[in-house]
């Protein structure tokens, strides 16, 4: 059998001789709008797993197409023998919706500029899972003693709706040793980052009705409840927009504390305030250092306000006093804290408050929180440094994959997050893009991983 580690001529020469296949996969993938949001977009899920399930037979993979009461689920493998250990890689292939107004170029046809990669999916999550896909034909080419299989699903920006009735279904039929995610991010080039917890999520609306119908603010303004107003204060209480402290009884209760070695691994991702704010756009952050930055997006609950309708939205001025009005909420939750419960004190607290505000559950997610030790984190830890010459840090991520959470709970293995996205990728935005950097050293980096977990047993 021949080495990645031992011979990375023979894998640098791999790299470069399937970039042009990297390219032409990714485009093809990209131009077919898996908007899972959007219902009309329905058939280009059937079309994108179609194309998904032929990309992987050219690699060498034997795939398959499975229904769901929703999108559909796309599994390949790499061999199935019974001796060998397993690995599930896991990839969405579903994305956001694209404005092309926003963008510089169209969104669902990839434009190449120099080495960097521009269309809805190149980063989020098409680029990644194929950069994996590569890294297992080299794997399997040159002989390293593992199965591995894909798992490729198309509704995890709306949740996963279909994925755990799926894996409840087949999961004890496809055991696996380990998973892996190629679906997160550094938080600076050139610092590779592998996170191993994960932000659940609490959402809920916030409804009030003051009146049957908007009415004159000069007839009966000053005597007329204001539903906006009231929302507002009812908002403003619970949380200090300021600091973002959440001021709801309770709500810090079950959060557990960070270690030092935590924090220590933390600061050597490379995080800093200005890069921070600069890739996201931003005009100006709430007061904080870095250190307490990064425990806020990663290790901290938040209470975060969405959106506001009601009253007059048009032109101009209308004055009117709206007697409804909702507000879009959700809280980010972490480590040791339930769903339910965040959502239970939100609504005792508010009716506290307001007893007229109704206050009504949306979508939710657990947290979750793996190993940053043991044989695949070291794995893992080894693999990155091999491909971009430097130790990663281990942290944690302030989003949530609702998917990672499920095979967790059916599975009970290991799952190890090695993603490639970077914060200029643009996650979710406009101009979102992929680079060839990013890929050509995962394709390294996961093809050293793959070597190293088939010796473990």
């Amino acid at each position: 059998m021949s080495s990645a580690a031992s011979g990375p001529t023979r894998l640098d020469r791999y790299v470069e001789e399937n970039r042009s296949r990297f390219e032409e996969m990714l485009a093809a993938m990209v131009e077919i709008p898996t908007v899972s949001a959007e219902p009309e977009h329905k058939a280009d899920m059937v079309r994108c797993a179609d194309l998904a399930c032929q990309i992987l037979r050219d690699a060498g993979a034997s795939p398959e197409r499975h229904a769901t009461q929703g999108n559909p689920i796309v599994v390949g493998e790499f061999g199935t023998d019974p001796s060998r250990p397993t690995v599930t890689v896991y990839n969405h292939m579903d994305v956001q919706p694209a404005d092309p107004a926003e963008w510089r170029t169209e969104p669902f046809r990839m434009q190449r500029d120099g080495d960097r990669y521009f269309g809805r999916g190149t980063t989020d999550d098409k680029g990644p899972g194929l950069t994996a896909l590569l890294a297992a034909r080299y794997a399997q080419q040159n002989g390293v003693p593992l199965n591995i299989r894909f798992l490729w699903e198309f509704e995890e920006e709306i949740g996963s709706p279909s994925f755990e009735p799926f894996l409840k279904e087949r999961g004890p039929s496809m055991k696996t040793n380990s998973v892996l995610v190629s679906d997160t991010l550094w938080i600076a080039r050139g610092r590779p980052a592998i996170p191993y917890g994960l932000r659940g999520l609490q959402g809920a609306l916030l409804t009030l009705e003051t009146g049957a119908k908007d009415v004159h603010s000069g007839t009966t303004g000053g005597v007329t409840r204001n539903a906006i107003g009231e929302l507002a204060d009812v908002i403003c209480k619970c949380y200090d927009a300021k600091t973002g402290k959440v001021k709801i009884p309770g709500f810090y209760d079950e959060v557990k504390k960070v270690t030092r070695e935590e924090l220590a691994s933390f600061s050597r991702s490379g995080f800093k305030l200005g890069t921070f704010k600069k890739a996201h756009e931003l005009k100006s952050l709430r007061k904080c250092s870095e250190i307490e930055a990064m425990q806020r997006l990663w290790t901290l609950p938040t209470f975060e306000v969405h959106g506001i309708k009601g009253g007059y939205q048009g032109p101009g001025i209308k004055t009117i006093v709206p007697t409804r009005a909702e507000a879009k909420i959700s809280m980010r939750i972490v480590p040791n804290m339930k769903p339910a419960r965040a959502f239970d004190g939100l609504k005792a607290f508010v009716k506290k408050i307001n007893p007229d505000v109704v206050v009504t559950s949306a979508h939710s997610l657990e947290s979750y929180l793996g190993e940053s030790t043991g044989p695949y984190a070291d794995a893992a830890r080894g693999a990155l440094k091999f491909a971009f010459s430097r130790e990663p840090a281990f942290t944690r991520e302030g989003g949530g994959i609702g998917a990672v959470v499920t095979m967790k709970k059916i599975w009970k293995c290991p799952i190890v997050m090695i993603g490639l996205s970077l914060p200029e990728h643009g996650y979710h935005c406009p101009n979102e893009n992929y680079d060839w950097d990013q890929a050509s050293g995962g394709i390294q980096a996961f093809a050293k991983y793959f070597e190293e977990i088939a010796k473990i047993r």
